[in-house]
């Protein structure tokens, strides 16, 4: 697709607040989670099962996302997915145990379809600058996902609006994202070639580099959701108080920032990916022995900077090697859904194996040793993705 330079800014912009919406309306949640149990009188296991709601969405999602882009285009697809996306966060806003599960369950598939449309929008659109482009969105990504968390407590009680006017306040950004996305696909020539390209999912499902790639993004998607969920347990067991816990989960999603920008611009320039996966695969090894120990608040902050870095740079180079592996936008669409797919539905059980890891041994340690067993794989099948080979 060619694009003057205005246009070209233009889709810019749009796929920036396209990546604002991504995480929000989920990271939100989990600091009023609490509020949520006690206003609907749920049992910690309904609870619990609200945050699975979304990643269970995102992986019967993630294979459908891309026969849709494929009838109706890229763009349109994606407008769809914010609409169905803001729908969400306003059912589930009405505070009632049903529609808080449906509307939950909407938000996933909304930010399911936007997730794995993206990268095939960034192939097609920019193939010579997917390693920016991906560095870019996922930065912006992780930036909102931190402020949702961030925010969620002070917007519940800090400004009184209650956890149900909370929640449904992360629909302005999606509100906003709908009138900018119209307005781009209104100034943007939609993508002509797109249904050039023979369906490819059969032939993907037999391609070894993209089921490589496909258990890499499980593995990393397993450490991201494994962490975000028990790293503040870790910590108050070690003997932390526990808004000392929760800021340095806060701190370990900003710090992961400048990877999660470079690691995919990096990625583009070399001919292959494994030193980048040494290295911050490495690094995440390290971190979470460091966990293991107990230690003081310096080498745990030493420890969470470096796990940090990993899931950072791993979530970024995941989703770059979607264009990377691929030769056009279609098989980006096809190998997003399939890896993106595999990936939730192993994240979505990863924190609850973990968890019962503990409730069976009354230990972190050995949650943590388990931890680092999937860092470990997950080097190992981040150097198979990273070849310099197309899937098809």
């Amino acid at each position: 697709m060619q694009l003057t330079k205005k246009k070209t800014v233009l889709l810019i912009i749009g796929i920036i607040i396209l990546s604002f919406n991504l995480c929000p309306a989920i990271t939100s949640v989990g600091p009023i989670i609490g509020m949520i149990r006690d206003d609907l009188s749920l049992s910690n296991w309904s609870v619990g099962f609200i945050t699975s709601l979304p990643l269970l969405a995102f992986a019967f999602m993630s294979p459908i996302a891309p026969r849709l882009a494929n009838r109706i285009g890229n763009m349109r697809a994606l407008l769809i997915g914010l609409i169905i996306l803001m729908s969400g966060i306003w059912i589930r806003s009405i505070a009632t145990i049903a529609l808080l599960y449906l509307g939950t369950t909407l938000v996933g598939v909304g930010i399911a379809i936007i997730n794995v449309i993206l990268p095939s929008l960034i192939k097609g659109s920019f193939p010579s600058k997917i390693g920016i482009m991906t560095g870019l969105y996922t930065t912006c990504m992780s930036t909102f996902a931190a402020a949702g968390s961030g925010l969620s407590v002070p917007l519940t009680s800090g400004i009184d609006l209650g956890w149900k006017l909370s929640l449904a306040s992360w629909s302005v950004i999606t509100i906003i994202g709908i009138a900018i996305w119209l307005f781009v696909m209104k100034n943007t020539p939609a993508e002509k070639d797109l249904k050039l390209y023979e369906p490819s999912a059969r032939k993907m499902l037999k391609s070894g580099i993209a089921w490589q790639v496909t258990i890499f993004m499980g593995l990393q998607s397993f450490l991201f959701y494994v962490t975000i969920s028990w790293l503040s347990e870790i910590l108050i067991a070690d003997g932390f108080l526990p808004s000392t816990a929760g800021w340095f989960v806060a701190y370990m999603q900003f710090i992961s920032l400048p990877a999660t920008f470079l690691t995919p611009i990096i990625a583009g320039k070399l001919k292959n990916q494994r030193s980048l996966v040494l290295g911050f695969g490495s690094a995440g090894v390290i971190g979470y022995i460091g966990l293991l120990f107990h230690s003081s608040i310096i080498l745990t902050t030493i420890s969470i900077t470096l796990i940090g870095f990993t899931l950072g740079s791993s979530i970024s180079l995941a989703l770059a090697l979607l264009g990377l592996r691929t030769k056009n936008a279609r098989q980006a669409a096809e190998l997003s859904g399939m890896a993106q797919s595999f990936g939730y539905l192993l994240a979505s059980v990863g924190p609850i194996i973990v968890g019962l890891l503990f409730d069976l041994t009354g230990s972190w340690d050995n949650s943590l040793m388990a931890i680092i067993l999937v860092t470990i794989v997950m080097i190992g099948f981040g150097i198979g993705a990273s070849r310099n080979k197309y899937v098809l």
